[in-house]
Order: C-alpha cells, then sequence, then structure tokens
C-alpha cells in the first residue's frame, strides 16, 4: 500500500497544477446516490446456532457521493476521481444481526462492534489517473468488473479494492487490461483488508485466516465482428491460486429476435502456499485413498454455457455449467460478500462446488413493450447435482424472482423500487434458505 499511496499523491500532486486546464472541470460530473436497503434472510429447517441464527433483517440508508472529472490537456492529460461512501443503521437488532456470534469482521451489512451491528460507517476513496492517446492509466480506489475480479454491489454500499490498472484501447476493436490488487474494502466494512479465497478465509476473521496483497490480472477483448466477442483473461492471487479464462459471446438474429450465446471455461490450479501449506487450503473435496476431506490445493476446471433469446420485449434463456476437479470454484473471497463472473452467482449461491453441475432456466419481460416504461420483472431457477461431499453426492436449487421500476421522466426521474426473492434449498449439511430484499434508490446529478 505505501508504493500505491506514493504514487497516487504524486499524481494528484500534479493535477492539482493543472486543474484550471480546459476538460478538467467541463468533463467532470458528480452524482449522488441514495439506496434504502432492506434485507430479511429466513434460515429454515435444523436448529439455530450461534452463526446461523433463524431470522436476519436489518435495514439502512446508503449515501453514495461519486466525483469523476475530466482530463487536463496535453499530451499526457491528469485527473482525478473521488468516491466517499456512508452507511446509517436504522434498523439491526444483536438478535437480527447476521454476526450473532461475533466471530466474522461484519454482519449482513453492517460492520460488527462486538456482536452486535455498529450505527453508521464510512469510507472515502480518491483514483488518480493518467490518459496518454487511447489508454488510461489509474491508481489508488477501483471497482474493476472483468471474468477474473468482480466487485460486488448486492448490499447497502458497494465493495471497493485498492489498486492500479491499465485499460488500452489504442487498437481498433481490441481493449487490452492489466492491474495489481492490493486490498478490498468488504460492502459491511470501512476497512481495507488483504484478499483471500474460501476456506482460507476463515469466514472473514482476519486474525485467524490466511490472506495475501498481490492478486495480478491482465486480459484481452477482441470485438471479431459485430456480433461475436473473444477474450482472454489471467488472475493470479499470490499464495492462493492462478487462473486462465476462455469467453466467446455472440449475437445471432433470429426471426423477430436476438440469440446470445455466452461461453466460458476457466481453468484454476494452486500457487505457492496453497499447494503446500494446509492453513492457505480451499474447500471442496478431497480423496486420495485415505479419509476424504473437505479442504486442499486448488484443482478445477470450470465449463459454462448460457443462450439468451431476446424477442419483443421477452427475454428466455437457458444454460449449463459443470465443474471439474477436487476443489471449488476459486474466486477473490475474503468471506465477507464478494462475487465472481460466473453465469450461475445468484442472490443466495454460486453454484460451482466441487464436482457441481446446473441447469438453469430464466424468464424476463420489459414492460416498456406494453406501454409500462421503467418496469421489468424477471425469474431464474437453477438446479445443481454430484456436489462431491465426504458424505457423498448432494444438490441443491434456488429461485430468484425480480421486480424492478426506474422512473423514466418527470421530477422523481431515476427514482427506482426493486423487490427480490429468493429460495435455497440442498441436502448439503447446511440449512435452507428465504430472502427477501427491498430496495429504493435514487440518483441527483450535482455537476
Amino acid at each position: 500500500m505505501k508504493k500505491s499511496t506514493l504514487a497516487l499523491a504524486v499524481a494528484v500532486a500534479a493535477i492539482a497544477q493543472q486543474a484550471h486546464s480546459a476538460g478538467f472541470i467541463e468533463d467532470s460530473k458528480a452524482t449522488l446516490g441514495l439506496r434504502n436497503f432492506y434485507i430479511n434472510t429466513d434460515n429454515r429447517d435444523g436448529a439455530p446456532t450461534a452463526s446461523s441464527r433463524s431470522k436476519n433483517a436489518e435495514w439502512g440508508q446508503g449515501f453514495d457521493l461519486r466525483f469523476i472529472s475530466g482530463f487536463t490537456q496535453g499530451t499526457v492529460q491528469f485527473g482525478v476521481d473521488a468516491i466517499g461512501l456512508y452507511g446509517l443503521r436504522l434498523d439491526s437488532s444483536r438478535a437480527n444481526h447476521g454476526n450473532y456470534s461475533g466471530t466474522a469482521s461484519g454482519g449482513t451489512v453492517f460492520p460488527t462492534d462486538g456482536n452486535k451491528a455498529v450505527d453508521d460507517f464510512a469510507s472515502l476513496g480518491v483514483t488518480g489517473k493518467v490518459k496518454i492517446s487511447q489508454t488510461v492509466a489509474k491508481i489508488g480506489t477501483l471497482q474493476p468488473n472483468n471474468p477474473v475480479i468482480k466487485t460486488n454491489d448486492g448490499r447497502l454500499l458497494p465493495q471497493t479494492f485498492q489498486g492500479g490498472e491499465i485499460v488500452s484501447n489504442e487498437i481498433k476493436d481490441l481493449t487490452l487490461t492489466a492491474g495489481q490488487i492490493e486490498s478490498a474494502k468488504g460492502r459491511n466494512s470501512s476497512n481495507n483488508e488483504n484478499l483471500s479465497i474460501a476456506g482460507a478465509n476463515k469466514s472473514s476473521n482476519y486474525d485467524t485466516g490466511k490472506f495475501s496483497n498481490k492478486f495480478y490480472y491482465a486480459g484481452a477483448d477482441y470485438k471479431i465482428t459485430k456480433d461475436l466477442t473473444a477474450s482472454y483473461y489471467f488472475g493470479e492471487l499470490k499464495d492462493f491460486y492462478s487462473q486462465n479464462f476462455l469467453g466467446l459471446v455472440h449475437n445471432w438474429a433470429i426471426g423477430p429476435g436476438v440469440l446470445k450465446s455466452d461461453l466460458r471455461y476457466y481453468r484454476s490450479r494452486d500457487n505457492g502456499s496453497n499447494g503446500n501449506t494446509t492453513a492457505y487450503y480451499t474447500s471442496g473435496y478431497y480423496n486420495d485413498g485415505a479419509k476424504p476431506t473437505t479442504l486442499g490445493k486448488v484443482d478445477n476446471d470450470l465449463y459454462s454455457y448460457l443462450a439468451l433469446y431476446s424477442v419483443n420485449g421477452h427475454t428466455f434463456g437457458g444454460g449449463y455449467q459443470y465443474t471439474k476437479g477436487d476443489s471449488d470454484f476459486p474466486w477473490l473471497n475474503q468471506g465477507d460478500g464478494s462475487s465472481n463472473s460466473t453465469t450461475t452467482d445468484m442472490q443466495i449461491q454460486k453454484f460451482a462446488r466441487a464436482g457441481e453441475r446446473t441447469w438453469q432456466a430464466r424468464y424476463a419481460y420489459d414492460f416498456a413493450k406494453v406501454g409500462v416504461p421503467g418496469l421489468t420483472a424477471g425469474i431464474v431457477y437453477l438446479k445443481g447435482t454430484n456436489i462431491q461431499t465426504t458424505t457423498g453426492d448432494k444438490s441443491e436449487w434456488e429461485r430468484d424472482i425480480t421486480l424492478a421500476y426506474v422512473v423514466p421522466e418527470g421530477p422523481l426521474k431515476n427514482l427506482g423500487v426493486a423487490w427480490k426473492n429468493a429460495m435455497w434449498r440442498t441436502d448439503v449439511a447446511t440449512r435452507d434458505q428465504d430472502e427477501n430484499r427491498l430496495i429504493v434508490s435514487y440518483s441527483i446529478p450535482l455537476l
């Protein structure tokens, strides 16, 4: 972090000297995002424990203030972005807090103080940026989204990362990306912490888990034709795993609609200490002839295909995902809420355990086609089987429903309301879940 902080300070100093330049102010934007977020989780079947209460419910108001500058003039152009996040607790008693035992760093929505949710939490991030031709380098607070690293925004406030990233569009139809991440601020935290994976993170217990401050990634997206895009990415979390990704996305006009095909492959293997030190092991199913265990080195291949056909406001979808190897699919996961770029990353579960095979079906409708712009609805169903465990093959399923409305025009333009309902059932040794989220959002342009 010291190198990043020094580089950021130098960049900001250079920007301060040229802040009056045309473009820096004229192209700047500032917005205030408001999000009122309520979540209710019902852990069903089985007896409650200190870490798995029967009911968790939290409610808060979030504020997301963002400033995105333009660039100064010249061959080498400078800019600076900033993000201020503040979350206010409206309701979350100890009995309903998502971290009742107090062993993790935070609950479902809020950080934990002892074993209770804090009253509020906040963070500030600054990003210095430099542009030369069609290449932009950023250092500081980042929110990357690509096949090997994805920012989570599923709670009151979004996740952020600290590091540097370069994105280049010098060659037509080709985008090159490279970066290094040192730490992450979870969606329920004010602190930047080092990086980890499932199994080693000890459910975001930073005193007992194992973590790394080096995640490297690089990749390319190439638009072969106007309807076909190919992608390759590489990611490596030092001492945990290395990952290669290949992807193809194709759009095909069929009749009155368009068929989108999304084909993905991930190859993940152990790196450094993960291959020989038990404290760095990840989750999975390991059977070497002795007693089967649930922790070991990263060893996973994931294949998936998702087809979406869109016509007259309707979107019909179906897909299949297959995991092969001893370990679960790995991604940056500190245990405090995270996302990956698989097609099965749902509201509750990921469907990417060792050996798991998942079918999915989905449907969505845009009511603008019947005269109600801004209203959308969708449903997704997934069924995962062949989950490898020490007690035999297991299965799970999840059904997610989303109903959302965003005011398209008038004095309340951009006011949004969304209801998300999820039901998850499994015969793995954990409790079933029902979950509801109610989200009211509003974006106010300031510049």
